[in-house]
């Protein structure tokens, strides 16, 4: 029986861990074939690769810094060089910073920008012109673009910028038949989130969703899936939320 993405390429950027890393498994399952983008952990991404690939997959882990034009053509490359094109482009990478404004420092808010945004916007400017004729693309950006929580501005503005770079890249590329879209969880169980939060502040944020808990890293790869695949072909420019209901 054939997989969904059978000979589809896909990238997944800051896929060496949490979400990414299950999104990279969940594609590879379903049959593309993954270019596993990371910075600075090369043994958890090639831990997934050998995952992926143990699982009967192929994978290809490909050190880049993607907050860099330079290193996001690179990334480019290595995929089409290697698997001759690119189909899907994911765009998982992106940092946590929890503080209030006054507080935030000049180099902590150009980090945040630079990884959670620019990032963003240098993989689709090449992927307008690089990606495959109805390929698809999805952008993770988080619910609190729409909860204005305290601590969050530097995170939430960077993200509100995703969604918006998201959706103008669905108008300019849908000629080609590309999607795009964006999905924005709430609270996850990943390191990124649990880090730095006490058990009460954990269990707080679980009672936002309405099934009282945090989600886990596959319920955001499911919705990926699907937004990947040809069933979501006249699904664009939309922002979904995996959050239980919480936003």
């Amino acid at each position: 029986m054939a997989k969904p993405l059978e000979g589809k390429i896909a990238i997944v950027t800051g896929a060496s861990r949490g979400i990414g890393a299950e999104i990279a498994r969940s594609l590879a399952g379903a049959g593309a074939k993954i270019i596993i983008n990371y910075f600075s952990n090369r043994h958890a991404a090639e831990t997934v690769c050998s995952e992926i690939m143990e699982a009967g997959g192929e994978a290809l882990s490909v050190r880049a810094d993607v907050s860099h034009s330079a290193e996001v053509r690179i990334l480019f490359d290595a995929a089409i060089g290697r698997f001759g094109r690119v189909d899907i482009l994911v765009n998982n990478a992106g940092i946590l910073l929890s503080r209030e404004i006054a507080d935030i420092r000049d180099e902590e808010f150009d980090r945040v920008w630079n990884i959670n945004t620019r990032s963003v916007f240098y993989a689709l400017r090449e992927a307008a012109t690089r990606l495959a004729d109805g390929g698809r693309v999805v952008s993770l950006s988080s619910t609190v673009t729409r909860l204005m929580l305290p601590n969050y501005a530097a995170y939430a503005a960077s993200k509100g910028a995703v969604e918006q770079l998201t959706r103008i890249f669905a108008k300019e590329a849908g000629g080609r038949g590309i999607t795009a879209n964006i999905v924005s969880p709430g609270p996850v169980n990943t390191e990124m989130f649990t880090t730095g939060k006490s058990e009460e502040t954990i269990k707080r944020m679980a009672a936002m969703s309405f099934q009282g808990r945090v989600g886990e890293p596959r319920d955001v790869a499911n919705l990926v899936l699907f937004l990947v695949s040809d069933e979501a072909a006249w699904i664009t420019g939309q922002n979904i939320s995996v959050s239980g209901g919480a936003a």
